[in-house]
């Protein structure tokens, strides 16, 4: 029926499977090389190796998550609703319950000085107007921040060129991002 004889197939068999286990070792090679180890001096056997990188991945899992929880608290994000039931307003806007920010926009020829107070529950702010700003393809020149007890006074200077109206567009939807739609 085959044409194949019975000794070449087992041979076949024979390659295909010593391919496999190499490239195994190769991988689990790999992954030993990514974990960090206690002693480097002592040969430690396959399942061993493959023991510490799983305990390893783990320890990285939960560290993560420790860092997640750190950042939402930073940025004054709980994983609990406010008094209004939500994070945040959904259109834009900051978020609620938070210290209201005050924007302050300066245009001098061709420059633009944004000037933004927040509380510490705040400073994604000044991420996002970064953001915004390079959407309205403004060039920011400098971009800072300081800290005063539970105030961050961010500044942002950028270059606009000389078109008449992009100065108060970009105004516009700063201004709409920290105080939500229709609340200036």
């Amino acid at each position: 029926m085959d044409n194949i004889p019975a000794s070449s197939s087992g041979g076949d068999r024979k390659v295909i499977e010593r391919n496999r286990r190499s490239q195994m070792r190769a991988l689990c090679s790999q992954l030993s090389s990514l974990v960090p180890r206690q002693s480097s001096a002592e040969v430690i056997s396959l399942s061993d190796q493959l023991g510490e990188a799983t305990t390893y991945i783990k320890k990285l899992q939960i560290k993560l998550e420790k860092m997640q929880e750190r950042k939402l608290s930073l940025m004054g994000i709980n994983n609990e609703p406010n008094f209004s039931g939500n994070l945040s307003n959904n259109d834009g806007g900051m978020i609620m319950g938070s210290k209201s920010p005050k924007v302050e926009i300066h245009q001098m020829g061709s420059a633009l000085e944004v000037c933004v107070i927040t509380g510490l529950d705040c400073q994604f702010i000044f991420n996002e107007f970064v953001r915004i700003l390079h959407e309205e393809q403004a060039d920011v020149v400098n971009a800072s921040y300081s800290v005063v007890q539970d105030t961050v006074f961010h500044t942002i200077h950028c270059q606009i060129g000389e078109c008449g109206n992009r100065a108060e567009r970009i105004s516009e939807r700063l201004k709409r991002f920290a105080y939500g739609s229709g609340a200036f």
